[in-house]
């Protein structure tokens, strides 16, 4: 079975990020230890919350050079959730400017609202459209919904490394994608049938 390491840095319900990989065919381990990481074959970086505080609690704990090791010099794949998304950047502008791993060059910032109904934090389900094909959908139609709950976008200085986007506050980047790096602004675990799916599909990279 598939050794999936969920990074445990304070940030985010891991508890149900580690049910959904065991639904997926996985084997979770929620841990923080870096002979865990490196038995792995399989790395998630889930969150909630604020940029600041996940790279403060990343770069506390050493995992920030457990993760570079592991994701970058060894190639692991790697798939970062809501916030373990955005960590992904060069910085974050969520409680003042703070840089972030740099795996994806990029800055994250408020969702602005391109018109008067506009909510913001995001929550809630809405569309992923595919803006090129990826093994992350496979099997999977674009436009499908999927559950959100952020204030805050990926802004890619690359656009091919946008993977998808959604329709919301003049559409925003929902998925990227770097060699063995993916990330995902919602939430696969809550998104029921089709976040299992894109589970199942990272499983299988």
């Amino acid at each position: 079975m598939k050794k999936v390491v969920i990074t445990d840095y304070g940030m985010g319900n891991l508890d149900s990020v580690a049910r959904a990989v065991q639904e997926c065919g996985g084997d979770p381990l929620i841990s923080h230890k870096a002979e865990d990481f490196e038995e792995a074959h399989y790395i998630i970086l889930p969150g909630v919350g604020a940029f600041t505080t996940g790279m403060n609690h990343l770069s506390a704990s050493g995992l920030n050079e457990i993760l570079q090791e592991q994701v970058i010099n060894q190639g692991i794949p790697f798939l970062g959730i809501c916030l373990g998304m955005q960590i992904l950047a060069t910085k974050g502008l969520e409680g003042g400017e703070t840089q972030g791993l740099g795996w994806i060059e990029g800055e994250v910032k408020r969702l602005e609202p391109d018109t008067p109904d506009i909510r913001i934090p995001h929550v809630g389900w809405n569309e992923v459209m595919f803006n090129k094909p990826s093994a992350l959908f496979d099997g999977i139609t674009t436009g499908k919904d999927f559950y959100f709950v952020h204030s805050y976008h990926f802004l890619c200085k690359h656009p091919q490394e946008a993977i998808a986007h959604t329709p919301y506050c003049g559409n925003f980047v929902s998925a990227v994608n770097k060699d063995n790096i993916f990330g995902v602004q919602f939430h696969p675990e809550k998104s029921q049938r089709l976040g299992f799916q894109v589970l199942k599909n990272f499983l299988s990279l």
